[in-house]
C-alpha cells in the first residue's frame, strides 16, 4: 500500500507494458500487466485511494482486498516482501485466515482461533520451514488448508 512512494512509472511502452523505477536503488525495470487484470488496471482509481499505493495495485471489484495487476513480473522489492506468510482456507475452501508478521493469526473464525491457541502457538518458531510444515499438518488434520505465500 505504500510502495507507490518508491515505484514510479517512468515510461509507457504499450497498454500493458511499462518501464518503472525503484526510487531507493534507482533500478529501472520492465513491468507487464497480466492479461487477466488488464480491465481492472485500466479502470481509474477509486476516490480515496491511498496516494502512496503502488500504481499497479487495484481494489478488487467484487470482493475484499487488493490485486497486484503485475504479480508475475513484479519487481524484486515486491518479491522480497511478504505481507502474509500463509493464507488459510476453511473446510469449505474459503479464505478464513492469514498469518503475518511474527506468526500472527488474523481471522474471525472462532474454531480456527481455538485451534491456533491449542495446537499451533506452542510449535517452535526457530526454523521457519519446519514451523510452516508443522502448521500445515495441524491445519490439515482439522479440515483447514494452509497455503504458504511465496
Amino acid at each position: 500500500m505504500s510502495y507507490g512512494a518508491f515505484i514510479k512509472i517512468e515510461r509507457k511502452i504499450s497498454d500493458r507494458d511499462y518501464y518503472c523505477r525503484y526510487g531507493i536503488t534507482n533500478e529501472l525495470f520492465p513491468i507487464h500487466i497480466a492479461a487477466e487484470h488488464e480491465a481492472l488496471f485500466s479502470e481509474s482509481l477509486p476516490e480515496g485511494t491511498n496516494p502512496n499505493a503502488c500504481p499497479f495495485l487495484r481494489k478488487n471489484c467484487n470482493e475484499a482486498g487488493f490485486t497486484c495487476t503485475v504479480y508475475p513480473t513484479r519487481p524484486h522489492v515486491c518479491r522480497d516482501f511478504h505481507c502474509y506468510h500463509m493464507i488459510i482456507h476453511n473446510p469449505e475452501g474459503a479464505v478464513c485466515g492469514r498469518v503475518s508478521g511474527r506468526f500472527d493469526l488474523k481471522t474471525t473464525d472462532e474454531n480456527l482461533i481455538k485451534l491456533w491457541k491449542e495446537n499451533v502457538e506452542s510449535i517452535p518458531r526457530h526454523d521457519f520451514t519446519a514451523w510452516m510444515q508443522a502448521v500445515i499438518t495441524v491445519l490439515s488434520a482439522h479440515g483447514y488448508r494452509g497455503e504458504p505465500v511465496e
